[in-house]
């Protein structure tokens, strides 16, 4: 959502005339729409809105005279720059699951005001900890409306984008195995239904794809499961008749999006509902009548839809060949075009590359706004050039690229760093140290079950053992032409638990860092696909296929700090990536593939 020119103060003070028409003391607005989604329609946008930051991330507190944004490490630079002004005091926190939000509520607030949330946004887990505090220190928290409302009279509509069927051969498996395969989970739970709110779970069981949501294929809606039927409440018109009909001779009918909360409401015991606390906000939590017995659990179709089968690998490799060719085209334009001496700004960087993935087969969109950083902006993980603000690709430094498409046959995800004119041994220095931690997990053996949280320190090792690390996760979950994040696996600093565990079939990246604030930032991510490795003793064991194709530069390499077996991994995954990509290309973009994936020790 662009945010408009109205001054963030105004809309703030729209905002604080509200709370005391309602008479209230403070209210939340957090990242997160009724689906708990990472990329928001326009319609849930509010913190946004009222606070001017862009970033994807944070969370929102605003009193009748103070006001706070919290944001972990990613946004740090970002979110200085633009709450600058706004009267909007930055709160650092070390995660985006932080709960520092909660402690400046309980400092600003007395025992008896009021803290206004929409419950409908608000994930379970969330409001439960919000709950807790509110009631600990005597705060009065309402839930029941959208405080947004009245102070935001410019707020986009709900999208009316057309739903359409993820159709042969990219869907393997038919929508009647996928429900019955949750049937049986729900049954072993003792739910006879089932609300999926998560909107990648619901385009995954249903079959369907949408472009409700920017960079994810997917559309408003929540489907309610029991043992014979289900219900899809979706935005009227939205799913064609033809698709409708489909739907109908599997048991799924539709009902109008805003009727859930009704339909929740009109469950009567024995009903047992089966939610995720992680993926259902509060509000249509509280929508369930006392008379119905709740069971907590991890989606089924979360864990199932993550574990891709072998005719889908089969297709995400076709995928990342594809991808393969457009990164080998448009990087060989870039070095020709630097070379040349032409202008080159982060913005170009970031309309060429979309435009060579927009030329291959099956291409749908991006996956995520496009990263492009040159020296210092490369500092920042989730940096985006806008036109007000970008830089050119000119003079001495490091420029990292961070992209991915989105393909009827997969998603990709990928990042590379570039030197640019004359590098120090500052750059190479940290650019191999991160490539250490990137082979380092590429290459690992691990047991079957293991929990991904238990992989992260392979990757931070070698910089950790020069004293350096990262802020962010190493590794997350990417979906099947569905979202680019998704669980349950989190290769990351999180606590392990039980649904993390790293399976057969999933598909995670690998992607660890090193960030020099005003300098320079360096991350090197591939796609990984956990695939079974050489069995023994003492159980089964899984390894990781590299999926993502496309040349590591090793021209930023210290090879001082690089061992013989990490050179031979790096040559031989050039040698695939040669072998894939070299059939679908020709010219100029040949040429590049050659040179760049040279074996190391010609090189140096």
């Amino acid at each position: 959502m662009d945010v408009p020119a109205l001054p963030v103060t105004q809309r703030l003070a729209a905002l604080r005339a509200h709370l005391l028409a309602m008479d209230a003391h403070a209210v939340l607005v957090p990242s997160s729409d009724p689906h708990l989604s990472e990329y928001l329609p326009g319609h849930w946008q509010g913190r946004e809105w009222f606070s001017g930051f862009t970033g994807s991330m944070g969370t929102l507190v605003v009193t009748r005279d103070q006001a706070a944004l919290f944001a972990d490490s990613r946004y740090w630079e970002q979110a200085e720059a633009e709450l600058k002004g706004s009267g909007i005091d930055l709160v650092r926190i070390p995660t985006g699951a932080a709960t520092h939000h909660l402690e400046w509520i309980t400092r600003q607030l007395e025992r008896g005001q009021r803290l206004l949330v929409d419950g409908d946004v608000l994930g379970l887990a969330a409001a439960r900890q919000l709950q807790a505090t509110c009631v600990q220190a005597g705060i009065e928290w309402v839930t029941d409306r959208d405080p947004l409302a009245a102070a935001w009279p410019e707020r986009p509509g709900l999208p009316a984008e057309p739903v359409y069927a993820h159709a042969a051969p990219f869907a393997t498996q038919p929508r009647q195995e996928r429900l019955a395969a949750v049937r049986a989970e729900m049954a072993r739970l003792g739910a006879t239904h089932h609300l999926v709110s998560s909107l990648d779970d619901v385009a995954w069981l249903t079959l369907l794809r949408g472009a409700d949501v920017d960079y994810n294929p997917v559309f408003l809606a929540h489907l309610l499961l029991d043992m014979s039927s289900a219900e899809l409440f979706v935005g009227t018109g939205k799913v064609p008749a033809a698709v409708q009909a489909v739907l109908a001779a599997d048991g799924v009918q539709l009902k109008p999006y805003a009727d859930l909360r009704h339909r929740l409401a009109s469950l009567e015991a024995p009903a047992v509902v089966l939610l995720d606390p992680r993926r259902v906000t509060w509000g249509f939590r509280q929508a369930l009548p006392e008379s119905v017995r709740v069971v907590e659990s991890l989606n089924p179709s979360t864990l199932a839809k993550s574990r891709k089968s072998e005719a889908e690998a089969a297709h995400v490799r076709e995928a990342m060949v594809q991808d393969g060719v457009a990164m080998c085209r448009f990087y060989a334009w870039l070095e020709a075009a630097l070379s040349r001496g032409e202008t080159v700004t982060e913005l170009t960087i970031d309309e060429r590359m979309t435009a060579e993935r927009r030329l291959q087969p099956g291409f749908v969109g991006l996956s995520f706004p496009t990263i492009a950083g040159f020296n210092g902006n490369g500092a920042m993980p989730h940096y985006r050039a806008t036109p007000a603000s970008f830089a050119t690709i000119q003079g001495d430094g490091l420029l990292l690229i961070d992209s991915g498409a989105q393909y009827l046959g997969g998603t990709t995800d990928i990042t590379r760093v570039w030197p640019v004119g004359q590098v120090s041994a500052e750059h190479r220095r940290d650019y191999t140290l991160v490539l250490k931690g990137t082979l380092a997990l590429s290459r690992a053996r691990f047991p079957l079950g293991t929990p991904a949280p238990f992989l992260d320190s392979l990757a931070r090792a070698p910089l950790w053992a020069q004293s350096l690390d990262y802020g962010h996760g190493t590794g997350h979950g990417v979906g099947y032409f569905l979202n680019v994040h998704e669980g349950p696996q989190t290769i990351s600093k999180a606590m392990p638990e039980p649904h993390t565990a790293m399976l057969p079939g999933m598909i995670t990246s690998v992607e660890p860092g090193l960030y020099r604030p005003g300098r320079w930032g360096v991350r090197i991510e591939n796609l990984v696909l956990n695939v079974p490795a050489p069995a023994g003793e003492f159980g089964e064991f899984l390894a990781f296929e590299t999926l993502t194709l496309c040349p590591i530069d090793t021209r930023c390499l210290d090879l001082s700090l690089l061992r013989a077996d990490e050179l031979d991994w790096l040559d031989d995954y050039h040698a695939t990536v040669r072998a894939r990509l070299a059939p679908h290309l020709q010219g100029e973009a040949l040429t590049w593939l050659v040179t760049r994936t040279e074996p190391v020790h010609r090189t140096c």
